[in-house]
């Protein structure tokens, strides 16, 4: 374990809204913010120098939408968990952003305390829901599971053709590691403890065929 801050980006293209997350989440010791930046664009180029474990991110922003910016930085940085801050609670929006790989969604709406809570939670690889998101997008997915992101299924799809990290990671021209972290939140998110169990869900739930979800 390290005590080391958690550090926290924060992407939202007004600056009053980044400005006023940032003066709250610095009261906390245990919260470092590493940035606030105005759009998905600069959050993709600036991610890797900035390093942060949680981005907070909104949804509509010029250049590149927070959608299309969590699936380009999970693809290079799976391990770092994004939670979406937005003012949109329609079922379309929260279900969209957490099968793009979203950890968390908040409203911004949501008091102080609850974004940190929220940020304890995904730190601990769970997902977060805010009150009225949950509310709005009723028991979740059919199967009361976190959705696999689209790389997560056809990662999924390989292991169960029995092909190894190594291999796997050559198909998608990705690091050995990032097959693991992969395959780590695939276990995560079906409640799998083995490569077995992996093979067996596809089999069961039509992934082999391409038909799965």
């Amino acid at each position: 374990m390290t005590d080391d801050p958690v550090r926290i980006l924060i992407v939202d293209d007004h600056p009053m809204v980044a400005q006023g997350i940032r003066a709250l989440l610095e009261t906390y010791d245990d919260l470092q913010v590493v940035g606030t930046l105005c759009n998905g664009q600069e959050a993709v180029d600036r991610v890797a120098a900035l390093d942060p474990d949680v981005i907070l991110l909104d949804l509509n922003m010029p250049r590149l939408s927070g959608l299309s910016a969590t699936e380009i930085i999970l693809e290079r940085r799976p391990d770092t968990r994004i939670l979406i801050l937005s003012m949109h609670d329609s079922p379309e929006y929260i279900s969209t952003a957490l099968r793009h790989g979203a950890m968390g969604y908040l409203l911004k709406d949501v008091p102080t305390d609850e974004v940190k809570l929220a940020i304890d939670t995904v730190m601990r690889c769970e997902r977060y829901l805010c009150t009225g998101a949950s509310t709005s997008l009723g028991p979740g997915t059919a199967d009361g599971r976190e959705p696999l992101t689209s790389r997560e299924q056809e990662i999924l799809l390989a292991l169960a053709q029995g092909q190894s990290n190594k291999e796997v990671a050559g198909r998608f021209d990705i690091s050995v590691r990032t097959v693991e972290t992969h395959r780590k939140n695939i276990k995560r998110k079906l409640g799998i403890s083995s490569t077995a169990g992996l093979t067996r869900y596809a089999l069961e739930h039509g992934v082999l065929q391409g038909t799965g979800r």
